[in-house]
């Protein structure tokens, strides 16, 4: 039995990692256009500048390594992002992925 749940969990690592070739898929607390206030209130306090206000931002978001390990769970918004050189505070080009496939 535990041999079919890891390879669960792999093919679930696999799938996560093939829709996210940008990096790590990420796990994050909202994700909101540019254009939001908030968002780009917070855009604006960290100099970053995005050329389409429309372009998806990830707010508070941590990678997620391997799927389906205890720790590595993603109770928000798990996305894959172009640009995760934020330090975890915003992610741009943010696009959902389902993780539970």
């Amino acid at each position: 039995m535990q041999f079919k749940q890891i390879a669960t969990l792999a093919a679930l690592a696999n799938l996560a990692a093939a829709q996210c070739n940008t990096g790590p898929v990420q796990c994050c607390n909202s994700v909101q256009r540019a254009d939001d206030p908030t968002v780009s209130k917070l855009l604006g306090l960290l100099g970053i500048a995005v050329q389409d206000v429309t372009i998806p931002i990830g707010v508070t978001c941590s990678p997620i390594s391997v799927i389906g390990v205890p720790g590595n769970s993603c109770s928000a918004q798990p996305v894959c992002c172009t640009n995760n050189s934020f330090n975890g505070v915003v992610a741009i080009g943010c696009t959902p992925i389902n993780i539970n496939a």
